[in-house]
């Protein structure tokens, strides 16, 4: 990723059926809304392209799954790769937030992030322009503080907080996919270089090992030119203690003739 490409990034929305995701998204995405509730078969996805902090990026794939048990075991191909998550939950049902936790836990299993715990999750509190609200915002909230996700409430029928929590996860999922760059590029060069330090190594080995060849053989040949040339001096040498023993033996011999021994008359 570079600094004039456009990221793109894939969101998940997850929950129970009937929490209102497709709504959600559509909304988002096509500025929308139909009261005709239609299941969401297997998976569904939308593209939409905003700006975060002044960058575009592009939601490649807002995907949008389905909430019944028969369509689980989708979820390992459809999770891995998504930068946020969104935990959607009706508010007026106490029981698709209870169910919160184990859509957690199930994405977090089959996405297999490279970090769980910095790994972003939205929990997003449905329908609130509906009555007989069943968890109230404190509940939730204290949830999330708990699991360290970010909470928003919103009404897909009204369009209420929709852009707000779309923008959020959006913001989530762009430093998520920034850190994870930043991370293989520190890998590849931390790569390179033991890579280079390996091939300088061996190109130093390389260039010195004639030079100590040489070194080697120059000392082992001035030993033993050291060690001739003592053997060679031997003979050298006796001759010299041989020449010294004879002029001292000459010396005394002429000293003996230069004064002779008194004769008594």
């Amino acid at each position: 990723m570079t600094e004039w490409n456009t990221p793109h990034l894939k969101l998940i929305l997850i929950g129970n059926s009937g929490v209102g995701k497709s709504s959600f998204m559509t909304r988002f995405v096509d500025h929308r809304f139909t009261n005709l509730y239609r299941a969401t078969i297997g998976v569904d996805f939308l593209t939409k392209e905003i700006t975060i902090d002044k960058r575009p990026v592009i939601l490649q794939q807002i995907w949008d799954t389905a909430g019944t048990e028969r369509f689980h075991s989708l979820g390992s191909s459809l999770y891995r790769g998504a930068h946020c998550c969104l935990l959607v939950f009706d508010v007026t049902s106490s029981a698709s937030f209870e169910a919160l936790d184990v859509w957690k836990k199930e994405f977090l299993v089959q996405a297999c992030p490279s970090d769980p715990a910095a790994f972003p999750f939205i929990v997003l509190g449905n329908k609130i322009d509906l009555d007989h609200r069943q968890v109230s915002t404190n509940k939730a909230q204290k949830w999330c503080g708990e699991i360290g996700a970010e909470y928003f409430e919103s009404s897909a029928k009204e369009d209420i907080g929709v852009d707000k929590t779309f923008h959020s996860a959006a913001r989530a999922a762009l430093h998520l996919k920034v850190t994870m760059w930043r991370m293989e590029e520190t890998s590849r060069l931390h790569t390179h270089n033991r890579t280079r330090s390996q091939e300088l190594k061996n190109a130093i080995v390389e260039a010195t090992t004639p030079a100590l060849l040489f070194s080697t053989n120059s000392i082992t040949t001035i030993e033993e030119n050291s060690q001739k040339t003592s053997i060679s001096n031997k003979p050298t040498d006796y001759l010299k203690r041989w020449s010294l023993s004879q002029l001292e033996s000459n010396k005394h011999t002429n000293s003996q003739n230069q004064n002779p021994p008194s004769l008594s008359i």
